[in-house]
């Protein structure tokens, strides 16, 4: 493998979608790394609480004394390996700790003397941390943001990606951003949630181009939450506003939080366990709206769930749910999204199906 130089070029990393190795022990990985990145640590978290324990009683050189002790024979050997696997898959790749210190520059030496040169990212993890966050910051301030609109089960992450410089807010946080709206998987943490977002950013800044479209969402995405300054932007931007009849919310609502996720569920878990968290997804799911809906409604919405969830394990027919999705989107949902759009600042640019929104957006690129 030819050497190349380390690099602090950041755009090109987080365009390219680089391959990252993250050197970081398991815990800080955790807490936030960015798309690119798999975890392959130097050292593990007991170690390095112990490395950090030692570096604050007896200062660095006994510290890096004692993290030399916990990493040998067998087990740098084993490290050294998972480092050259990955290598292997990623040579086009860089590996990074959390300030390009000596954890990443240990690293590297040792895959060196393994046989291999393989370049770090110059100031690590911090260094690329920062540049996310200031980019984020002044493409929030500069973009030309357009919203999509629309009443619960119009489809509009659908018609999203169909538009021409789309940014999926609820496809980076995992969440559909209701209360029905959680996923089979963990959300990210919300460190992870604002570096998948400012690289999002970035593409349809530097990639694509033009207008980006944003779906609308409340400030908190599941649990992760919208930047202030970009919610407040959205607030004032332009809308696109998708209308769908009340029987096509009603199947896309079906398709996607009954059909799907039961689907999702019995992938996950199996046919049996698949169907117990299913049914718990769903009736959670209601149970957290219950305050807002009140005691009456929320009872006989729960009745009307139960019924057809017993219909759909007897019968495999999933039509039963029409019976509390219409209510649910009629009654709950559709009052709160018109009072909400009513406090919308924007200009309604345009109002309709799919196809008409989807057309409109692919006549308007520049403008």
């Amino acid at each position: 493998m030819a050497s190349r130089p380390d690099t602090d070029n950041y755009l090109s990393l987080f365009l390219n979608d680089t391959p990252l190795m993250d050197v970081r022990a398991p815990v800080e990985f955790a807490k936030g790394s960015f798309p690119c990145a798999q975890n392959a640590p130097l050292m593990n978290d007991e170690e390095r609480h112990r490395v950090g324990i030692c570096y604050k009683e007896k200062g660095q050189d006994e510290a890096i004394r004692l993290g030399h002790q916990l990493v040998s024979g067998d087990i740098q050997a084993q490290r050294i390996e998972t480092w050259k696997r990955f290598i292997a898959n990623h040579p086009e790749g860089y590996l990074f700790c959390f300030r390009g210190g000596l954890r990443s520059r240990l690293t590297q030496q040792w895959i060196k003397e393994a046989g291999i040169d393989y370049p770090l990212i110059k100031g690590g993890y911090k260094a690329l941390r920062r540049f996310l966050i200031d980019n984020l910051d002044n493409l929030i301030e500069a973009g030309d943001f357009r919203i999509l609109s629309g009443r619960t089960g119009t489809g509009k992450t659908r018609v999203l990606q169909q538009l021409p410089n789309p940014v999926d807010l609820e496809g980076l946080a995992n969440h559909r951003g209701s209360s029905f709206g959680r996923q089979v998987t963990p959300q990210p943490s919300q460190i992870d949630f604002e570096n998948r977002l400012a690289v999002a950013m970035l593409k349809a800044h530097h990639l694509t181009g033009g207008p980006i479209y944003l779906e609308d969402e409340s400030r908190l995405v599941g649990r992760c939450a919208l930047p202030d300054a970009l919610k407040e932007r959205m607030t004032r931007a332009p809308l696109l506003v998708l209308e769908q009849s009340l029987e096509e919310r009603t199947r896309i609502i079906r398709e996607d939080y009954v059909e799907g996720m039961c689907a999702d569920y019995m992938k996950r878990d199996g046919e049996q366990a698949g169907w117990l968290n299913f049914c718990d997804y769903l009736l959670g799911a209601l149970e957290r709206i219950s305050k807002r809906l009140g005691g009456e409604r929320h009872s006989q919405l729960r009745d009307l769930m139960e019924q057809a969830l017993q219909q759909q394990e007897s019968r495999g027919d999933v039509y039963g749910h029409d019976a509390w999705i219409q209510p649910l989107l009629q009654n709950y949902y559709d009052p709160m999204y018109d009072y909400q759009l009513s406090q919308k600042q924007g200009q309604i640019l345009i109002r309709g199906d799919a196809d008409t929104v989807i057309a409109w957006a692919s006549n308007n690129i520049s403008t």
